[in-house]
């Protein structure tokens, strides 16, 4: 029993990996394709970004390959398989309970994070990547990754869910993790900026959290930013766009500058080039805001 448990959560940590290298790197792709310079000279970012990630794939496959061999051997959770079991309209109104239940857990427990001491501790690891990127999506310190990776283990003990029902709500977990982060709009323009965009959380809106800190904190709906007094609108890609461009002046810029003890035809010995002074917002340590 301990090994087959042991060879679950090793299977589940694999899957939940490549799940993430997969989605996220599809996006990155797609970015690459509609922004070509959004991510140029953020190498070392998305590294760090690629690094915690899996580091959160192996926290995230222990508690699901636990529960996934409990299901299969032990008949554990509310995990069903047979579409009759439950009534049919119960399978779309399972992945809506399921959605709200895992928003709400979410809220509450970035809202935590975002205290002074926790943001320190723990948050500071996402936060870190500014401006975030597609492979962000599970870019946490193991003190989140753990209350993330929690909550749909969980759920399967509480409400009842058909296997493809749960495989539609991992998805749309995945998608927007990964969507949320990009750092522009992949989705229509009425479905984040018409009336559906009033309550659908989309990068937009998450765009300005990483810009503001101490606002938008929900995941999927805007009901608990809405409901607290948290709903700031949306953000502005423009900011995270003209830094794209300025580091794209600024390798070109280098690419033409002498190696160091080099002389520029023309320049005088002695000659020194001047650093560039960056603003507060485009220093990666420094936040626009205090975390709230």
């Amino acid at each position: 029993m301990t090994l087959a448990l042991i060879l679950s959560a090793i299977a589940m940590t694999l899957i939940v990996g490549v799940r993430y290298l997969l989605a996220s790197g599809a996006f990155a792709l797609a970015t690459r394709a509609r922004h070509p310079n959004l991510y140029t000279g953020l190498d070392p970012q998305i590294r760090r970004e690629i690094g915690w990630s899996l580091a959160s794939a192996a926290i995230y496959g222990v508690p699901a390959g636990i529960v996934a061999w409990g299901w299969q051997n032990r008949g554990w959770t509310r995990i069903y398989a047979d579409v009759h079991a439950y009534p049919l309209w119960y399978w779309p109104v399972s992945v809506l309970l399921y959605l709200v239940a895992h928003d709400t857990w979410f809220y509450w427990t970035h809202r935590w994070m975002h205290r002074p001491a926790v943001f320190k501790a723990a948050h500071a690891v996402h936060h870190a990547s500014r401006p975030p990127t597609a492979w962000a999506a599970m870019a946490f310190h193991p003190i989140e990754a753990v209350t993330g990776a929690v909550v749909i283990p969980l759920l399967v003990f509480l409400i009842p869910i058909h296997i493809g029902a749960l495989g539609l709500v991992l998805t749309v977990m995945t998608v927007m993790g990964v969507t949320n982060h990009m750092g522009w709009e992949i989705f229509p323009r009425f479905l984040w900026q018409g009336h559906l965009g009033g309550w659908l959380i989309t990068a937009s809106h998450h765009q300005r959290h990483h810009e503001q800190y101490g606002c938008n904190y929900g995941l999927y709906f805007r009901f608990w930013d809405r409901l607290c007094g948290t709903d700031h609108g949306l953000g502005d890609f423009g900011r995270a766009h003209a830094q794209a461009a300025r580091r794209v002046a600024g390798l070109s810029a280098d690419a033409g500058r002498p190696a160091a003890g080099e002389r520029r035809a023309g320049q005088p010995f002695g000659h020194r080039d001047r650093p560039v002074a960056l603003g507060q917002g485009d220093d990666p340590a420094v936040p626009d805001r205090r975390p709230g």
